[in-house]
């Protein structure tokens, strides 16, 4: 039982330290080296992210205090109407629109973009290594694909959506982060171990069925093979 409370424990920390959603780009370290006093203005094709609670979120500036941002929405799955759509995203509509993968790419002003966040300004074009486009390009890359759109957390997200926008390339450092925390607990040999456990559990809570029995049996196998 200890080396399970170990093992959680460490688990839990590494998720902490990796801030699985939050992209690598967004560090503190820039932050603190971010000059002080008011920000620069915004031009058209500008990238823009900013900071949330378990990720950072990612839009292109299109001029006029519009912000064009891939975000999920389940309420376009309900209604046709505009208005209510086109009304801030609540988290209750973020979330099931991630479950039931329904987004699209919208136009909202930079403050509701923001949410009240603070915003980094083409921070990516200082450690990204491929060229930006030309801020217009980058505009009008971005209009072309608003609408709905599919999604993924992973492979199509917000930070695919502005990379191609402004590199020419989708990518994603957030999903990167979290592929590698990922790894390291498979590989974890103490992974096999929880995993035997759960089972265990399982067949005692629920009985002796293939719905416990196999995942008991073949979860901890691909585990033990993988590490």
């Amino acid at each position: 039982m200890l080396h399970l409370l170990t093992f959680l424990v460490e688990k839990l920390n590494l998720l902490y330290n990796f801030k699985l959603f939050e992209s690598r780009w967004s560090s503190e370290e820039s932050l603190e080296r971010a000059p002080r006093g008011p920000p620069p203005p915004l031009r058209r094709g500008d990238l823009l992210e900013v900071p949330r609670t378990l990720f950072t979120h990612f839009g292109i500036y299109l001029g006029d205090n519009k912000v064009a941002h891939l975000i999920p929405d389940i309420l376009p799955v309900f209604t046709n109407d505009t208005k209510r759509i086109s009304s801030v995203i609540t988290n209750k509509r973020l979330v099931l629109g991630c479950m039931y993968r329904c987004a699209a790419v919208r136009v909202d002003t930079l403050e509701d973009f923001a949410y009240g966040s603070s915003i980094l300004v083409n921070h990516m074009d200082e450690i990204i290594k491929a060229q930006a486009f030309p801020n217009e390009h980058v505009a009008e890359r971005a209009e072309r694909l608003i609408g709905a759109i599919p999604y993924s957390l992973l492979w199509n997200n917000c930070e695919h959506f502005v990379t191609y926008c402004r590199y020419g390339s989708a990518a994603s450092q957030q999903t990167e982060k979290f592929c590698e925390c990922l790894k390291l607990i498979i590989r974890d040999q103490r992974s096999v171990f929880v995993a035997v456990l759960l089972g265990i559990i399982s067949i005692i809570c629920f009985g002796l069925a293939p719905s416990t029995t196999l995942p008991t049996i073949l979860i901890p196998f691909t585990l033990w093979m993988a590490g």
